[in-house]
């Protein structure tokens, strides 16, 4: 991996404040303006002027638009709609931008690296795009981080911070200094590509005995701090497969559900970004699971006490219930806030209590998966005064909501309660955490 050449500066985020400023800042005061004067705006049209200009920023306040329309009540359904579709759906780059980029990273005989590579971004989402490229006869994809990442992060989450200081001022249900410590460390960590490419090297060595689930390798001789090469893996997206029939959603779904939680309840390690841009459908129905920038390693005992819920919430064991919250950090549980959290467990677990095949969900629930649910539990929490989350649960939270998302698409009709026992039976904290910690030492990497 070549030397890091663009680090934060203060002139790159005085250009970033400069540039969200003049993008955003008249949107902002259109909304802020409907909210307190009450002045009358066409919320679609503003919303997707919202989606416009977020996505010719790039950068990371792309990344936390996305995150906020999946918070419960954080935005008006129809910013939701439209702010969701940043990560897949972002604008590319253009070719003089490819080419300066590329000629930074491997110098100014680039091209003669490579046997062909297409002009146009194949995918291009908030901090990066990809393109196609091929050598010796072998696909490649080549991940090209956008210039002046390192700046925009160091500002935009200074932006965010003072978003969130203003929006508990209005709201206090939730604490979010927790949420913005989750959301920086994970920004800044995706900034690394040569860090990237030791959570794919941790993630192949992990699934290695799962023959359904396709992980790329990088092409370290073609990669940077900026740049990642690796092999190019074909797939459909998923939502090619939602008019398919049943037992070929159900295939997929489970080959889902195991890309994700094998590795977390193995190893305590979470592929924290399941959106649909992250994975590829293959045509026998295996995963590729794409992009590991945003990667969280989780303590043994944070994976026990999600297992610990499981059961209490199975069990009705308060007791277990409220174990379960502490270790995970939660204080000042009264009962009243632990009868609240426990909506929104029952609602995560509910699918896995039922020994029989089901749809992930029942009732026939339209839009964002869970959000009715999490409205209903922010609501309640700022009656009796709020909750301080974890920092763990920002990602772990949503990958259950992404995922869910996922099976709702496909409609998929699966025994989640088997499935899940099958990766928690005989589960033992202290032989994952040995094992965790020797997969870390390994690959050069380090607990989050």
């Amino acid at each position: 991996m070549s030397k890091d050449r663009e680090g934060d500066s203060v002139g790159g985020r005085v250009r970033r404040y400069a540039k969200v400023g003049t993008a955003v800042g008249g949107l902002a005061a259109r909304l802020a303006g409907d909210k307190v004067f009450g002045f009358s705006i066409d919320r679609p049209a503003h919303a997707k002027d919202l989606k416009i200009a977020l996505g010719g920023l790039k950068g990371p306040l792309m990344k936390v638009a996305q995150i906020l329309a999946t918070i419960p009540e954080a935005l008006p359904q129809e910013y939701v709609q439209e702010l969701i579709q940043l990560q897949a759906n972002a604008p590319a780059m253009g070719w003089l931008f490819v080419k300066r980029r590329m000629a930074a990273e491997l110098g100014p005989d680039w091209q003669d690296h490579f046997d062909e590579f297409t002009h146009q971004a194949a995918a291009a989402a908030s901090l990066g795009q990809v393109h196609r490229a091929s050598l010796d006869g072998k696909d490649l994809a080549c991940k090209l981080q956008y210039p002046d990442m390192n700046s925009a992060v160091e500002a935009d989450l200074a932006q965010l911070k003072l978003i969130f200081s203003i929006y508990g001022r209005y709201d206090r249900t939730i604490d979010t200094s927790n949420v913005h410590k989750e959301i920086s460390a994970r920004l800044r960590e995706e900034l690394d590509y040569d860090r990237e490419a030791r959570h794919m090297a941790l993630f192949a060595e992990i699934l290695k005995a799962e023959k359904n689930i396709h992980i790329p390798a990088v092409v370290p001789e073609l990669s940077t701090r900026r740049l990642l090469t690796m092999n190019w893996l074909d797939g459909k997206p998923l939502l090619d497969f939602r008019e398919a029939d049943l037992e070929t959603r159900n295939t997929i779904a489970l080959n889902m559900f195991r890309t994700w939680y094998v590795p977390f309840y193995n190893a305590g390690v979470i592929h924290g970004d399941p959106h649909l841009g992250n994975y590829t459908v293959r045509p026998d129905l295996d995963i590729n699971l794409l992009d590991f920038g945003c990667v969280r390693v989780f303590d043994a005992k944070f994976v026990q006490g999600v297992i610990d819920l499981y059961r209490a919430i199975r069990d009705g064991d308060q007791d277990l219930a409220v174990h379960a919250y502490e270790t995970w950090g939660f204080t000042d549980l009264k009962k009243e806030v632990i009868e609240t959290l426990n909506l929104w467990a029952q609602f995560v677990y509910g699918p896995l209590l039922e020994d029989r095949s089901r749809r992930i969900r029942e009732d026939n629930e339209a839009g964002v998966y869970g959000r009715d649910v999490a409205e209903k539990v922010h609501r309640g929490l700022r009656e009796l005064g709020g909750v301080r989350p974890p920092q763990e649960f920002v990602f772990m939270d949503r990958a259950a909501i992404g995922l869910g998302g996922v099976f709702m698409h496909l409609n998929a009709e699966v025994n989640w309660y088997r499935h899940f026992h099958d990766l928690i039976d005989g589960f033992d904290a202290a032989k994952m955490r040995r094992k965790q910690a020797q997969l870390l030492k390994k690959f050069d990497l380090e607990a989050s």
